[in-house]
């Protein structure tokens, strides 16, 4: 399968893997931003990409970003979808980040998806479980 991406700014880099056997590619920042304590920014890649019919892209924390108390907010890339690709990061911590223009600030993985027809019932089957939520199955 091939991904195609699209460069929407000239300095905006492509993703890629540290290693040929890594599941996610390393997504980089185009620009310098600087994130504060509690606060939420939205981080654009100046690419756009082309995910194939069947499959979604899955923007997760890189663990050096999320080790630092920065954790990524963005989501789900449909396959349909042309636009730029922004990152959404929130500090969680008390210490201000920056990031400057090439920083690797998040990780995508191309997964395949089903895509089920939606059908309204009046019941659903019985399951072991049940309803039972948060704690339901003990300590």
């Amino acid at each position: 399968m091939q991904l195609l991406i699209k460069r929407l700014r000239p300095e905006a880099k492509l993703p890629t893997r540290a290693h040929h056997d890594d599941a996610g590619m390393d997504i980089y920042c185009c620009e310098k931003h600087v994130l504060e304590p509690n606060q939420r920014i939205k981080i654009p890649t100046g690419l756009s990409f082309e995910v194939p019919f069947g499959y979604v892209g899955l923007v997760w924390d890189k663990s050096s970003t999320g080790s630092k108390g920065i954790k990524t907010l963005s989501g789900v890339l449909d396959a349909g979808y042309r636009g730029e690709v922004f990152l959404f990061l929130h500090n969680l911590s008390d210490v201000t980040h920056t990031f400057e223009a090439g920083d690797k600030v998040a990780q995508m993985l191309i997964q395949k998806v089903e895509l089920p027809e939606i059908v309204g019932v009046e019941e659903l089957s019985d399951s072991i479980r049940g309803a039972g939520a948060f704690g339901s199955t003990g300590k």
